[in-house]
C-alpha cells in the first residue's frame, strides 16, 4: 500500500500533468459561473493543504502562505473567512501560472517536511482528505476546460489529439433481476487508518433500508436510443417532464444532451464535441451530459425510471470496482466514456464511463452530523436541493470511487460526465 507522502506526491503530479498542455490564456479562462479556471483549481487545491494541513493564517513570513490566496482560493469555507465571487474567478489573471506553480512548490516542500519529522499524524486525516479532494479537482479541471474549449469558435478545439476508433454495438439492453429486502447501505467504518479505509462523512453512518425486488439495466443507455428519444420528439412533450426541468428545457432551448452538435450540412447528423475535439456522434457510446430533469424524462418515455441510489449501491456493492476511469497516459484513453462491450448476463459499465444520475435527493443519513469546524462545511451544508450520481466516470481518478460514494450536483446541472442507468420495479 502507498504511504501518505507517496500517495500525496502521486495525486500532486497528476494536476501538473493534466494541466501542462494547456496555455496561459486557456488557463485562465471561465467560461460559466459553475466552472472554474484550471489555474483555480491548481491553486485552491494547494490552498487546502495549507490552510487545513499546514494551518496558515495570513501572519506568517513563509513564502506560501500569503493573505491574498487566502481571499482568492478559498471556495466556500465561510468559517475561514471572505472570499472572492465564484462567477469573477476567471477575471483574475494576477497571480500568474508561474506564480502558482511556484505556491504549490513551497507548500509541497512544506507538507514533505511535516511528515518526514512525523508531526502529520494529528493532521492525518485532513492530509488524506486532502488528496481526495485534488482528486475531485482533477475531474473538475477536466470537464472545465472541456467546457472552454466548446466555446472556441474554431472548429474542434481539444484538450488532447487522440484518434478515436468507432465503437463495438454492446447489443440491446438487458435486465437483471435484483432481490430486494433489509439491506446495509453506507460506508462501514473501522479501526484502520483513513489511508487504508477513506469515505467520505457524506458516505455515513451505515444504516439499513427496506428495498423491494427491483430490475436495473445491464447497461448505460448510449447516444443511439437517446436519439430515438429526440426523434420521438422527446424534447416537446412536456407530459414526459417533470414541472421545474420541463420549465428549464423551455428556457434554455434543450434539444439534444450538451456538447451535441447539428451537422451543418445535414441536420440529421450530429457532431460531438469531446476533449479529442469535435467528431461525429457514435450511437454505440453512452449518451453523456445530460441533466438529471433529461434523465428523468428519458426513464418515463422509456417506461421505466431512475434507480435509487439504495438500489444501485445494493446492486454494486457485490461487485469489483472496475471500469473506464482517468488514464491519462495510456495513448488509448480516449477520455470519454466508451461502449459497454458484449453481454454477460450481469451488470456493465457499473463503475466508471459515467456517473448515473438516481431518482434520490442529496440527503444526509440517519445519525449523520457535520463535524466542527470549517471542515464541517465539506459536504453537510450542500444537503439541499441536489441529486445523487453514483459509480464514477472516465475522467474520475481510478481508486477514488466505490459503491458508497455519493457524489451530487443540482438536476439542471449537464457540464459534468452523467449518463443514465434505467431501473424498473418488480413485482412483490
Amino acid at each position: 500500500m502507498q504511504s501518505v507522502i507517496e500517495r500525496y506526491r502521486s495525486v500532486r503530479d497528476r494536476t501538473e500533468r493534466l494541466a501542462c498542455s494547456l496555455s496561459a490564456e486557456d488557463q485562465v479562462v471561465q467560461s460559466m459561473p459553475d466552472a472554474s479556471p484550471t489555474k483555480w483549481h491548481r491553486a485552491h487545491t494547494t490552498w487546502f493543504f495549507a490552510e487545513f494541513v499546514l494551518g496558515a493564517d495570513g501572519s506568517s513570513d513563509r513564502a506560501w502562505d500569503r493573505p491574498e490566496y487566502r481571499f482568492l482560493y478559498n471556495s466556500y469555507y465561510e468559517a475561514v473567512g471572505a472570499r472572492h465571487p465564484r462567477p469573477e474567478r476567471g477575471l483574475v489573471t494576477r497571480p500568474s501560472i508561474e506564480e502558482i506553480a511556484a505556491y504549490r512548490s513551497h507548500v509541497d516542500a512544506e507538507i514533505e517536511a511535516l511528515v518526514s519529522m512525523g508531526s502529520h499524524q494529528t493532521k492525518l486525516d485532513a492530509l488524506v482528505l486532502g488528496t481526495h479532494h485534488e482528486e475531485q479537482h482533477q475531474e473538475l479541471l477536466l470537464i472545465d476546460i472541456k467546457h472552454v474549449l466548446s466555446m472556441n469558435p474554431s472548429v474542434g478545439p481539444a484538450y488532447v489529439d487522440l484518434a478515436v476508433p468507432a465503437a463495438d454495438d454492446p447489443g440491446p439492453m438487458a435486465w437483471i433481476e435484483v432481490p430486494g429486502g433489509i439491506v446495509d447501505i453506507g460506508h462501514e467504518c473501522s479501526d484502520r487508518s483513513p489511508l487504508e479505509n477513506f469515505a467520505f462523512d457524506n458516505e455515513s453512518p451505515r444504516h439499513e433500508v427496506r428495498l423491494y425486488d427491483f430490475a436495473l439495466a445491464d447497461r448505460l443507455v448510449t447516444a443511439g436510443e437517446w436519439l430515438g428519444f429526440i426523434d420521438d420528439g422527446g424534447y416537446r412533450r412536456p407530459e414526459l417532464w417533470k414541472s421545474d426541468g420541463w420549465y428549464r428545457a423551455q428556457a434554455e432551448q434543450w434539444e439534444a444532451p450538451l456538447y451535441w452538435r447539428r451537422h451543418p450540412d445535414d441536420p440529421q447528423r450530429w457532431w460531438l464535441h469531446t476533449l479529442t475535439g469535435l467528431r461525429s456522434l457514435d450511437s454505440h457510446e453512452p449518451v453523456v451530459h445530460v441533466s438529471h430533469y433529461e434523465a428523468d424524462a428519458f426513464a418515463t418515455w422509456a417506461g421505466a425510471r431512475l434507480p435509487t441510489e439504495f438500489e444501485w449501491e445494493h446492486a454494486a456493492g457485490a461487485r469489483p470496482v472496475s471500469g473506464i476511469f482517468l488514464d491519462e497516459r495510456n495513448p488509448e484513453f480516449t477520455f470519454h466514456p466508451t461502449a459497454a462491450g458484449p453481454p454477460t448476463g450481469d451488470l456493465r459499465q457499473l463503475y466508471g464511463d459515467c456517473w448515473e444520475w438516481t431518482s434520490s435527493a442529496y440527503q444526509p443519513y440517519p445519525g449523520f452530523r457535520i463535524a466542527d469546524g470549517a471542515i464541517g462545511e465539506y459536504n453537510g451544508k450542500f444537503m439541499s436541493g441536489q441529486q445523487v450520481l453514483r459509480g464514477g466516470g472516465a475522467l474520475t481518478p481510478p481508486g477514488h470511487t466505490r459503491s458508497t460514494y455519493r457524489n451530487f450536483f443540482h438536476p439542471h446541472t449537464r457540464w459534468h460526465l452523467a449518463g443514465v442507468r434505467l431501473a424498473a420495479d418488480r413485482a412483490r
